[in-house]
């Protein structure tokens, strides 16, 4: 499940970058543009940055990562109680 997680991340930045990068190839054709295939390719990617990075806090979140480290300065760093 989690190697599952880690494969959909590594393909799906460049794949959202593409995708944009192809709408805005067709809207520079339609509307008669130069600009808009860049905008395009900016806006896939930095969609997709974001989409991954929601992904990998998931993904950590589910595996208990942060569990473990809040755990481990617990026990270096007791609270005292009053």
């Amino acid at each position: 499940m989690q190697a599952e997680k880690l494969m959909q991340i590594a393909l799906l930045l460049p794949s959202s970058a593409c995708i944009g990068w192809v709408a805005g190839a067709w809207g520079d054709r339609h509307f008669h543009q130069s600009w808009i295939g860049i905008a395009g390719a900016l806006f896939g990617g930095v969609s997709g940055l974001i989409y991954v990075i929601r992904l990998a806090q998931t993904a950590v979140r589910d595996s208990g990562i942060e569990d473990q480290a809040e755990s481990e300065n617990e026990k270096e760093n007791p609270k005292t109680k009053p």
